[in-house]
């Protein structure tokens, strides 16, 4: 006999076979069904239900998608030899009881077992999101659920240039864009989606020339208008999560506004100067602690009291921290990963290089977020932080 045979004979004596009818009982009842073939075989049909590993990262993901070493493993290739192999390294790992489904996926389609025609990257997206695919956290259910998302970020500015960056490059499917604006050359000491070419181009076109660039699997699209009450509801309800990165309190009033009504994530951060806060506005999420930004501010101040953008100035690099976290809590809340800053604002001074968690009570007689509450309606306020013209 070849090497190879002797090994296979060794491995059938060793790994108990199942068959396809066999797996799917024991799959029912708890036991966790391996599909360790290559992305391009699973792409012609899988297990429904089965766990989409691969043979080549099996060792090295097992454990996080099937912690239990008493657990029933059901391991499946194609025509039930690389199985053998791979049910061999899980039992060195540790697992009690492995199993190869003998005959493989052939004989399980042939015999009329449930499968499915799963949805998976292509290879350009495999390369791209390497990194997130070796996430158990993400991986690629993930990733696919991120191509599907729909993120809006009001401003196409500071904060809204490196969230908008890093959105773009983890693969956030559609990036809205909110700016009425052109490019200024006084703003490219913080806003790095616009460069000096770009000069008087909108901000929204000279956004999704960068962003396309970067990435071109996603779609951008550019809102270039103010916004108002009468078009509010309309832009930000055909998005998942909102990013407030505006530099006014006026439209941050109307945001929240729309954002409490809609039942949206509103992302919000500010800067100043050498100090920065960032907090997550979404009373829907957490009902005893999920505040709006109208719990801390019922009113906009008026405008003699408001510090004019203009004047006050801020260090170039605060922003891209702020939109960083801002990014960061978007792609939480699409994941539906950890804990998203609701009922907490961050802190930085940097300065004193110092982080400060506050916490952020709700107002329980908010007239826009409390238990009970009727939506009051829109108020489009003045501009209550505007240059000094």
């Amino acid at each position: 006999m070849k090497a190879k045979d002797r090994r296979l004979a060794e491995l059938r004596d060793a790994i108990p076979e199942v068959s396809p009818e066999e797996a799917l009982a024991l799959s029912h009842n708890g036991a966790a069904l391996l599909d360790v073939r290559d992305t391009d075989e699973v792409a012609q049909g899988s297990p429904v239900g089965a766990y989409r590993l691969g043979r080549g990262f099996l060792e090295l993901r097992i454990e996080d998608m099937v912690p239990d070493l008493d657990r029933t493993l059901l391991v499946m290739c194609a025509g039930g030899v690389r199985s053998l192999f791979a049910a061999e390294s899980l039992k060195r790992l540790g697992y009690k009881d492995v199993r190869s489904v003998g005959g493989g996926f052939s004989r399980w389609k042939n015999q009329g077992k449930p499968f499915e025609i799963p949805r998976i990257l292509d290879a350009e997206a495999r390369e791209r999101y390497s990194r997130h695919l070796l996430m158990p956290d993400v991986g690629e259910a993930g990733q696919l659920k991120l191509l599907d998302s729909k993120v809006l970020l009001i401003g196409a500015g500071g904060l809204g240039s490196p969230a908008a960056y890093y959105l773009a490059a983890a693969g956030v499917g559609t990036i809205g864009l909110v700016d009425h604006d052109v490019v200024d050359r006084s703003n490219l000491q913080r806003q790095i989606l616009h460069t000096d070419a770009r000069v008087g181009m909108p901000k929204v076109e000279s956004a999704r020339v960068a962003l396309e660039a970067l990435n071109p699997g996603i779609e951008v699209i550019g809102h270039r208008t103010h916004l108002d009450s009468t078009n509010v509801e309309e832009i930000l309800s055909g998005y998942d999560v909102i990013v407030d990165g505006t530099d006014n309190l006026a439209t941050r009033f109307l945001i929240n506004d729309a954002c409490v009504k809609l039942g949206k994530p509103n992302v919000h951060a500010a800067v100043y100067r050498f100090e920065g806060q960032i907090t997550v506005f979404w009373p829907t999420y957490d009902k005893q602690h999920g505040n709006c930004y109208r719990c801390m501010f019922p009113e906009p101040p008026p405008p003699e009291f408001a510090p004019s953008c203009a004047e006050a100035g801020v260090l170039g690099v605060m922003p891209g921290i702020f939109g960083l976290l801002q990014a960061i809590e978007a792609i939480k809340i699409l994941l539906d990963l950890g804990d998203p800053l609701v009922g907490r604002m961050l802190h930085y001074d940097a300065l004193s290089g110092r982080f400060t968690e506050l916490k952020v009570k709700k107002n329980p007689h908010c007239r826009y977020c409390s238990e009970g509450a009727v939506f009051p309606g829109y108020q489009d306020y003045a501009q209550v932080c505007a240059s000094n013209a």
